[in-house]
Order: C-alpha cells, then sequence, then structure tokens
C-alpha cells in the first residue's frame, strides 16, 4: 500500500519545492547546491525519504479514522457525495427491477387491466386422452422407461423467484436447501430439477407451481410420479425411501391427517409443501379444476373469502393453493378423493418447531431410515420465508434452526468420507474416523443403510 500511495505524493510535493524537479532527481541536494559526493548515499536517501512518508500515511489514516468515529468528519467533497449517492440510487433502480415482476422492455407485457374475471381461467389447452398418448409414446421410446429395476421413475421439482432475496443471506439458505435435496436425490436415484422461472404470470406466488407440473408431466412423459417440494423444506432423514408401492392404486399423495380433513374441515388438514402427483391424465384433470382458483387480482380475492368461509380456523386473505386444493377435494369428494392419498404414516411434510430442538435427543435414541416423529423424513420451515423481507418467526431464530436442519442431514451424508460436523450450528466439520486400507466396507455399510432402511423395507 505504501508504494501505491508514494508516488503521487512525492510528485505533488516536489514539484512545488523544486520547481518541477523529476521525483527520481536528489531535490535536497538540487535546492542545496551541493554535490551527491558531499549528500547522503542516493540509495539510503530514497529509502529514509520512502519510509518517512509510509509511517506519515499510517498516522493520516488513523487520524481520519478516529476523526470520522468520534466526530463524524466527512472530508469528501460535495462532488465525490453526489456521485456516491447517484451509485447507491442506480443500484437500488435495478434492484428494484430485478425484484419486480415487470419487464420494461417486453411490449407485450399485459396490464393488470386485461385480465377478465369473467373468464375461466386455464392453464393450456384441454388434453383427454394423455393416458392412451403416453401410453404409446413410452411403447415407441424403450430407451426411456418409466420404471427402472421395478422402481418408478421420479421427478424432484424444486425452485424459488427469479429475483434476488430480499434478505441477502436468504440466498445462501437457499443454495443449502438445494445441495441437501441433490444430495438425498443423488444417494436415492431420482432426478432433479430446480425452477427459477414463472411460467404463468397470472399464478404467482403460491401458485406458482401449478403450470410447472403441467408442462413437466407433458414433456417428460418417461417420468411416472413428479414430487414437489417447497424452497425451505430439507430432507432430514437421507436413508429413508418412499413406498411407493403403497401408492400404486394412487394419483396423489399429500401429508395430512383424515380428521382434520374430513371431520373438522381444517384448513391446514393437508400441506403442499411436498406432495406427488402420478403423471396421467387424472392429475392433468385435477390441476385443471385447481388452477381457476389462482389467478392474482378479483379472482384470488373472491376465492380466498369463500374458502375463510368453509374451512375452519382460516384467516381471512386471497385464495393459496393449500386452502384450493382442500376446499376442492372436499366439495367435489366423488370425483377425487378415490385417488388421493393421505399420507400420516411419516414426516412427508414435518413441521420445524418442535423437531429441529430434538435433534441431538434423535441422534442418541434413534437413527435414520424411520421417518417419523422419532428422525423426521422432512423438516419444512413455514412461516419463515428466509429470502423475505418478512416472516411469522425471528429472522434469527429461523436461520439458525435452518443451520441445525441442514447439519443434521449433512453429518449423514459426509459420514461416507469419514466426516462430521463439529456441532449442528457449525459449518467446520472433524474426522471422525481414521483412514484404513480397506475403505470399501465403510461404502457397504453406507448402502446397507441407504437400501436396507428404508420405508418400503420397514
Amino acid at each position: 500500500m505504501g508504494q501505491d500511495n508514494f508516488t503521487p505524493l512525492k510528485r505533488s510535493s516536489t514539484g512545488a519545492a523544486a520547481g518541477g524537479v523529476l521525483p527520481t532527481t536528489n531535490a535536497a541536494s538540487a535546492a542545496n547546491g551541493r554535490t551527491g559526493r558531499g549528500a547522503m548515499p542516493r540509495g539510503r536517501q530514497i529509502q529514509k525519504t520512502f519510509n518517512n512518508i509510509k509511517i506519515t500515511i499510517l498516522c493520516g489514516f488513523v487520524t481520519i479514522l478516529v476523526l470520522r468515529g468520534t466526530i463524524g468528519v466527512n472530508f469528501s467533497s460535495p462532488d465525490e457525495e453526489t456521485i456516491n449517492q447517484q451509485l447507491i440510487e442506480e443500484a437500488n433502480r435495478v434492484l428494484a427491477e430485478i425484484r419486480s415482476d415487470v419487464d420494461p422492455d417486453d411490449p407485450d407485457e399485459p396490464s393488470d387491466s386485461e385480465t377478465n374475471p369473467n373468464a375461466t381461467y386455464s392453464l393450456g389447452p384441454k388434453i383427454s386422452s394423455w393416458d392412451l398418448d403416453r401410453k404409446a409414446w413410452l411403447s415407441h421410446n424403450a430407451e426411456f422407461p418409466s420404471h427402472v429395476d421395478g422402481k418408478p421413475k421420479i421427478l424432484l421439482v424444486t425452485g424459488s423467484t427469479p429475483k434476488p432475496c430480499d434478505n441477502p443471506i436468504g440466498d445462501h439458505y437457499l443454495l443449502k436447501s438445494v445441495k441437501n435435496k441433490i444430495d438425498y436425490c443423488r444417494l436415492h436415484g431420482i432426478e432433479i430439477i430446480y425452477n427459477m422461472a414463472h411460467l404463468d404470470k397470472e399464478l404467482s406466488g403460491y401458485w406458482a407451481k401449478l403450470p410447472l407440473l403441467r408442462k413437466l408431466m407433458l414433456s417428460h412423459p418417461e417420468i411416472e410420479w413428479i414430487w414437489w417440494m417447497d424452497s425451505d423444506a430439507m430432507f432430514t432423514d437421507m436413508v429413508f425411501e418412499l413406498p411407493m408401492d403403497k401408492y400404486k392404486d394412487y394419483n396423489l399423495v399429500v401429508h395430512g391427517y383424515h380428521d382434520l380433513m374430513f371431520i373438522q374441515k381444517s384448513w391446514i388438514a393437508l400441506n403442499t409443501g411436498s406432495f406427488l402427483f402420478r403423471n396421467c391424465q387424472w392429475s392433468l384433470d385435477l390441476l385443471d379444476a385447481w388452477a381457476p382458483y389462482g389467478p392474482k387480482g378479483v379472482i384470488r380475492d373472491e376465492a380466498g373469502k369463500i374458502m375463510t368461509a368453509y374451512l375452519k380456523g382460516r384467516p381471512a386473505f386471497e385464495a393459496d393453493d393449500q386452502s384450493a386444493l382442500i376446499y376442492l377435494l372436499l366439495t367435489q369428494k366423488d370425483k377425487w378423493i378415490d385417488k388421493v392419498f393421505i399420507e400420516s404414516e411419516f414426516y412427508l411434510h414435518g413441521y420445524w418447531v418442535g423437531l429441529v430442538d430434538r435433534y441431538e435427543e434423535m441422534m442418541e435414541k434413534y437413527h435414520p431410515g424411520l421417518g417419523d416423529e422419532r428422525w423426521p423424513f422432512v423438516t419444512h420451515f413455514v412461516g419463515c420465508k428466509p429470502c423475505g423481507s418478512y416472516g411469522d418467526y425471528p429472522v434469527e431464530r429461523c436461520l439458525k434452526s435452518m443451520e441445525r436442519a441442514f447439519n443434521f442431514a449433512d453429518n449423514q451424508v459426509i459420514k461416507l468420507y469419514g466426516f462430521g460436523h463439529r456441532g449442528l450450528l457449525s459449518p467446520k466439520i472433524k474426522r471422525i474416523r481414521n483412514d484404513t486400507t480397506a475403505p470399501l466396507e465403510f461404502v457397504d455399510q453406507f448402502r446397507h443403510s441407504v437400501t436396507g432402511k428404508s420405508g418400503s423395507q420397514n
């Protein structure tokens, strides 16, 4: 740093004192009329001057810090302040533009006034022969089977908004969440896709998953099940495997409780943060019936009022996808419910409150592969909104809990490599066993834990 500041300072001082003498000239000798023989050796003089300037700059820098910290002195010029303010405003403008749903350069961007509340919303052209079309496609494309080794192909779908998080640390936890999902899918032979695009402007927020699920069904006929999982949900049992044989006669698998659903008609009877759709005509029909409650604006507001009046405990707010699904299944029960499996034997969705503080107890008493309250399959951080600027719980509590959940799951993965986290709140890892000349025995143990303690085996 001293050399960077040395040159301009010396040019300024020598130019004033010696009438424009070059910085490489012995300025002291020129001013006093002495020759180089009577003066200090040139190399030592330059070194001494260099050291003096470094000390001066350091003292000046410390003085500025002290003054700014005590009396708030600002040495920047008005022009510099104006430029800095303009840069800040421009950065804020760009971020605001990115975070908005409007593209100012898109002439085809429809306005809210163009939405007709009297028209029935549709996800796309009506498809009525998907089962036959898909069956024919699979028969002509044997290299893309829907089942491998007797197991159905599953595609895990998750994602986040295309804009940056309001809270910068939220992007970091989105990354941890997707890393967690990639780990689980890699261990269990599940494909995964991460979406960051709004495919339909009308279905924003909670509803953005519906057009995405439909597109994926139609674009991937080789996939038997599409599994949606929210970005704020994490796998916390990396060994547990879905008991797919149990769902062979069903088309929708969703976590919930029968009494809350059919007796109390509660708005939290089901949770759409983690559910599975079979790729079939029935699922397309359900999406077509589900989506019309979701277009933003008047339609969504009015539908919310109907659901609040019908579902027990629901606050007054616009229609959300979860309430709409419960309402649809209850009001059209004869049409849909026979193909819906309400899963409550394990945590396809596990509410994080009451789980994350018990991880140490779980590690002491139980083992992965259970999937239920003893070792939750999925921990879902409902109400936290780490990417948003608000939430139902304090940000610090949410982030600490998400860190614990991630490390709790990550320990189950990096155990294969002989490591573990120093603590559930620590990103640092430690060695938990020494390397040996027979590493495959640990691989066999790990693989057995994944294949031998799954939900389908239990």
